[in-house]
């Protein structure tokens, strides 16, 4: 086959507010009231997107890959999970056709943020940023990340066969 979809989805819920608190969407720190709870970085964005190009080729999902329980981990930056999951496509004679995902939280605002995440996302995935779609949408105040608990990301992915 010579073209490959996948899709992926992640969500992380807010911890508490801190005075000097940031969040990591894909790769890029924000400013915001409150950090991301997760295991490493919480990069919600780049979780999605991992997910999506390993579901394309059918190698299970980034829990599988990069599991919260190995202290290895802790901390890290969502890019370097990236980075590896970039090698296991390229291992398969694969590359990026194109992704497209969108950010879903009611706060922070992303808009000033999308084209540094693209080139961000572009340089690790060795690609064009023309190949990488980011957008954001709030969800009119409804459900847990219009109650500002946490962010969600939806993420496609297609593969050409290099």
């Amino acid at each position: 086959m010579s073209i490959k979809i996948g899709n992926g989805y992640d969500v992380h819920r807010f911890g508490p507010k801190a005075a000097d608190a940031c969040i990591t969407i894909g790769g890029v720190r924000i400013a915001h009231e409150c950090p991301l709870l997760a295991h490493s970085d919480g990069d919600v964005l780049i979780h999605a997107l991992c997910d999506a190009l390993l579901g394309a080729l059918a190698l299970g999902d980034i829990g599988q890959h990069f599991p919260d329980s190995d202290p290895r981990y802790r901390g890290i930056s969502s890019v370097l999970l990236l980075h590896q999951v970039q090698r296991l496509v390229r291992e398969r004679g694969y590359r990026l056709g194109n992704t497209d995902l969108t950010l879903v939280a009611q706060a922070p605002k992303f808009a000033p943020h999308i084209d540094a995440i693209r080139k961000t996302l572009a340089q690790a995935l060795d690609t064009s940023v023309e190949r990488v779609s980011v957008k954001a949408t709030t969800t009119e105040g409804l459900g847990f990340t219009g109650r500002r608990e946490g962010i969600a990301c939806y993420a496609v992915v297609l593969l050409e066969r290099t």
